[in-house]
C-alpha cells in the first residue's frame, strides 16, 4: 500500500515554510499514519520519519514542487527557495474549480490529504485559497493552518510545536531567501514575528457554514462579507442580541413611533430594522451592498408597509437629502473612513450613532469638539465588552462594546 501523500496548497512558496514546515519536512508521514491506524504509538509530529511524498502547489504560479521521500530538510528548503518571488510579483490564484482539478491531478488516485491556509487568514489572498480549497469537489480531506489571524483565537484540532532546530531552519530560510519580504510595505506579503509561528496549529472545518463563516467574518463590507447570510452572527450571538435590544430601547427613548420616520443607514440584513418595525416604527432602511439589501428586503419583518428599503450610502443621502427623517440612525457603521462632515447635510435634526468606545474616542469626539452644528445630548453604554465564541465555537474573539451618543442640530445651524 502506497503511503499517504501530503498536498500542501499555498499562495506563495514561502508559506510552505512559514505555516507548514512540520508538513513539508515530511513529518506527516506514512510512519505516523501507520501508528495512528494500527494502535501503535505514533511518532512525535516533529520527530517523525521523513518518509512519504509531499507536493507543494504555489498558487501564484500554479506550479507544483515535488519533495521526494527521503529528502532531508535542507534539501526540501533548497527546493522551495528558488520559487520565492518578489512582493510585487503578480499573484492571481486559481479559483475553486481550477484548484480542484489541480488537486485531483496531483493525487493521481493515491490516498492523499490536503493542507492549506485558513479561510480566516487576515491576508485575504491566503483566506480565499483556504476557502476555495475546502469548497472544491476533489474529495480529499483538508486541514487548515491557523496561520495569521490576529483578531481570533482558534480551537485547533492538531498542534505541532517546533523544536529549536526547526525554528532556526525557518528563520534561516526567511533571512536567506525572503529578505525583500522583511522590509516591504505590502500588508499582504510582509514577514514579521507574528507571521512566523514557532508552533504550527491545524484544524478541519466542519461544513460549509463554518468555512464560509470564517472567511466572511474577517471581510469588510464588500461582497466577500456577504458570502453567507448573517456573517457577523447578529441573529445567534448573545452579545449581538443584547446590543440590538439595548439599541432598540435607546432609540425608543429618543423618538416614539408616532413622531415620524427613522432613517437607518447601513441596515445590513435588517437585524435592527426588524426590531424597530415590530415596535411600530416607520423606517427607511438603506443598504448599499446588493446582497445584504436583498436579504434585508426579503425579511418577513421588513414586509410591513412601514418599512422601505433603499440602496443609498451615507454620501448619497447627504448629497440628495431625499430621505428626511425625525432621526438618522448610524449604528455600528462609521468604521470605514466616512467623512463625518456629511452629517451636516443629512435632512434631520437628530442623529443617533453607536460605535465601540475606542472608535468613538478616536473618530467622533475630536470631530464633535470642532463642530458648531451639533451638540451631544445623550451618551448611553449599550453593551459592555465581552469575549465570545464565533463560527460554532471554532474560534473566539473580543467584542469591544458599543456606546450610543445622540447629537442634536443646533438651532443656528438649521
Amino acid at each position: 500500500m502506497l503511503p499517504v501523500m501530503d498536498l500542501v496548497v499555498v499562495l506563495r512558496a514561502e508559506d510552505a515554510v512559514l505555516d507548514f514546515l512540520s508538513v513539508t519536512r515530511g513529518s506527516a508521514s506514512a510512519d505516523q499514519e501507520a501508528g495512528e491506524h494500527s494502535g501503535r504509538a505514533a511518532p512525535d509530529p516533529v520527530e517523525a520519519s521523513r518518509g512519504g511524498t509531499v507536493r507543494v502547489l504555489c498558487c501564484d504560479t500554479r506550479q507544483w514542487i515535488d519533495l521526494a521521500p527521503g529528502d532531508s530538510l535542507a534539501d526540501r528548503l533548497a527546493a522551495l527557495a528558488p520559487h520565492v518571488r518578489a512582493p510585487d510579483a503578480p499573484c492571481d490564484p486559481p479559483g475553486p474549480e481550477a484548484l480542484s482539478r489541480l488537486l485531483r491531478e496531483a493525487a493521481e488516485d493515491r490516498a492523499a490529504r490536503v493542507w492549506t491556509h485558513s479561510p480566516a487568514d487576515n491576508r485575504r489572498g491566503r483566506g480565499r485559497i483556504g476557502r476555495d480549497v475546502a469548497a472544491g469537489d476533489h474529495g480529499l480531506p483538508v486541514r487548515h493552518a491557523v496561520g495569521y489571524s490576529p483578531y481570533l483565537q482558534f480551537v485547533s484540532d492538531e498542534d505541532r510545536p517546533l523544536d529549536r532546530a526547526l525554528v532556526a531552519a525557518k528563520l534561516d530560510f526567511v533571512n536567506r531567501h525572503c529578505a525583500p519580504l522583511l522590509s516591504t510595505d505590502s500588508p499582504e506579503f510582509v514577514i514579521y514575528t507574528a507571521r512566523v509561528p514557532a508552533a504550527e496549529r491545524f484544524f478541519t472545518t466542519e461544513g460549509a457554514r463554518e468555512r464560509e463563516g470564517l472567511f466572511a467574518l474577517l471581510a469588510s463590507l464588500d461582497d466577500e462579507a456577504a458570502t453567507v447570510a448573517d456573517p457577523w452572527e447578529f441573529e445567534t450571538s448573545a452579545y449581538e442580541r443584547s446590543r440590538l435590544e439595548a439599541t432598540t430601547l435607546w432609540v425608543a427613548g429618543h423618538r416614539a413611533p408616532a413622531e415620524g420616520p427613522l432613517v437607518e443607514v447601513g441596515a445590513c440584513e435588517g437585524a435592527l430594522t426588524a426590531r424597530l418595525a415590530a415596535k411600530g416604527y416607520e423606517i427607511d432602511a438603506t443598504e448599499p451592498n446588493a446582497l445584504f439589501r436583498d436579504r434585508l428586503a426579503g425579511r418577513p419583518e421588513t414586509g410591513y408597509d412601514t418599512v422601505r428599503v433603499h440602496g443609498d450610502a451615507l454620501e448619497a443621502l447627504a448629497a440628495t437629502r431625499r430621505l428626511p427623517g425625525t432621526a438618522y440612525l448610524l449604528i455600528e457603521m462609521l468604521y470605514y473612513g466616512q467623512d463625518l462632515d456629511l452629517l451636516d447635510d443629512l435632512p434631520t435634526d437628530l442623529v443617533l450613532l453607536a460605535l465601540e468606545p475606542a472608535a468613538l474616542a478616536e473618530r467622533v469626539r475630536p470631530w464633535l469638539a470642532g463642530s458648531t452644528r451639533w451638540t451631544q445630548v445623550d451618551e448611553t453604554v449599550l453593551v459592555a465588552p465581552a469575549l465570545e465564541p464565533v463560527c460554532g465555537g471554532r474560534a473566539y474573539l473580543s467584542k469591544r462594546g458599543s456606546t450610543g451618543i445622540a447629537l442634536r442640530r443646533n438651532a443656528t445651524a438649521r
